[in-house]
């Protein structure tokens, strides 16, 4: 009976060692398998200066548009161009009938031939006169009254003459051509029309002057002033442009107050009458700012935070922030000129968390 009771003893207590060493593997399995690092690229916080501006959204307006009109009444034979079609200097828009001036010109130039025929045979009329004068036939009178007649018709043959030049210049303005580069921003008349002097044919807007309207708040109005520094963009073109205001101009609605800014665009490639614009000025620059990553500052309960890593722990640091310029931040309060903040990553962190740094390069740099 005693054997019974120890060997059972024994069977017990090898038991209880069995179960001891599988709880120990068990939590070295769970410690093994515990929360892994965060994955975080790091940026150093910059000492840099960074220039004080003002965002707004305009529109563009063009300063050259043309109205193209009949300078002669005749028919119109065709409009080359459409709403929205893009022309060069130089280019025809659109032709007029120029059947009447052309029978005018024929008109013309048969009494300028009558007119020389005239004054061919009184040029001969002036030399026998002159003749018999000499010969004494004839009084001096005879020759002078037949010079007198000579003048009239070579005066008349001048103005004959000034009036093919007339026709001919008025056949010419039956070719419209465009007077600038720019768009077609409207077809006022079409094939068949017929048209006086001055009635509109195509209403073109030029390009090549620009002129920006963009309202900026009320609360900036008195740091704007004429001469600022703009710099501009317009989603029609890829080149940003760089001028000064040309003008403020306040605007005080039932709605809002406003100050409205104006500038000239000249001669950009791309840009375009109508199109939107946005527009930034430079209020000011400030020469010493400590500048972060925009991504690197996320919100939690506490407000603003940046996550400092040190030693691969991220220490929750809260923070003021300023200004934004070029997807960087300004931090007022809260870190230092060369702490380094999480970058990417930096919204799966939290107070004391481990990290793995994926450019370390970056934290030493």
């Amino acid at each position: 009976m005693q054997r019974i009771f120890s060997l059972t003893l024994v069977t017990f207590f090898a038991s209880m060692l069995i179960a001891c060493g599988a709880s120990e593997d068990k939590a070295k399995e769970a410690n093994k398998n515990g929360p892994k690092p965060t994955l975080v690229t790091v940026s150093a916080v910059q000492d840099a200066p960074v220039e004080i501006t003002e965002e707004g959204i305009g529109s563009l307006e063009g300063l050259v548009d043309p109205t193209l009109k009949a300078e002669v009444p005749a028919r119109i034979i065709k409009v080359f161009v459409s709403p929205g079609d893009s022309v060069k200097q130089g280019q025809l828009i659109a032709t007029l009938d120029p059947t009447a001036f052309n029978l005018q010109e024929r008109e013309a130039q048969a009494e300028v031939a009558r007119i020389e025929a005239l004054l061919n045979n009184q040029s001969k009329t002036v030399a026998r006169n002159q003749a018999l004068v000499d010969k004494k036939f004839i009084s001096q009178n005879a020759v002078d009254t037949s010079v007198a007649d000579q003048r009239v018709l070579k005066e008349q043959l001048v103005a004959a003459k000034a009036r093919i030049n007339t026709i001919r210049n008025s056949t010419g303005k039956t070719r419209i051509f465009a007077p600038t580069d720019g768009v077609v921003e409207n077809k006022i008349v079409d094939t068949g029309e017929y048209v006086n002097v001055g009635d509109p044919i195509v209403q073109i807007i030029s390009n090549k002057l620009l002129r920006a309207y963009i309202p900026f708040p009320e609360r900036v109005g008195t740091q704007l002033k004429a001469g600022l520094k703009l710099r501009l963009t317009t989603p029609t073109s890829d080149t940003p442009v760089e001028t000064v205001i040309r003008e403020l101009k306040p605007l005080i609605t039932a709605s809002n107050r406003t100050i409205m800014v104006i500038a000239d665009v000249k001669n950009v490639a791309g840009w375009q009458a109508g199109a939107s614009v946005n527009a930034s000025v430079i209020l000011g620059e400030r020469a010493s700012a400590m500048m972060v990553p925009e991504q690197s500052v996320v919100l939690r309960p506490a407000g603003q935070v940046v996550y400092m890593i040190k030693d691969n722990i991220a220490h929750q640091a809260i923070v003021t922030t300023g200004l934004r310029k070029s997807g960087l931040i300004e931090i007022t309060d809260g870190v230092n000129v060369n702490d380094v903040v999480a970058v990417d990553g930096a919204g799966f962190l939290t107070d004391k968390a481990q990290v793995k740094i994926a450019n370390k390069t970056a934290a030493t740099s």
